[in-house]
């Protein structure tokens, strides 16, 4: 089962680094779904809790564990910089 899972994981994984890559170069999360980012974090936390569940602290040596933080940890990331480059967008309206 785990493999299904792990490939599951590397493949929804795979679309987040060029996401994050398009959000530095473009400054702009424009188009970005911030509710769809937030299910999807809660999405991977209760995929890491209910992992942990089934498995206990050798959850934690499992590569499917750290595949779900790495996929926790990209998202986050393009979640924080479409907050901050928000932020700044308003800040520059704000200003002119």
């Amino acid at each position: 089962m785990d493999i299904w899972v792990g490939i599951m994981l590397i493949c929804f994984g795979a679309s987040w680094p060029s996401a994050i890559a398009k959000t530095i170069r473009v400054k702009n999360p424009a188009g970005k779904s911030f509710i769809f980012m937030t299910l999807v974090i809660l999405g991977y936390i209760s995929g890491i809790i209910g992992h942990l569940s089934r498995r206990g602290c050798a959850g934690f040596h499992d590569w499917v564990f750290w595949l779900y933080v790495l996929d926790l940890l990209m998202v986050s990331t393009d979640y924080v910089l479409c907050f901050y480059y928000h932020a700044q967008r308003q800040k520059e309206a704000a200003n002119r």
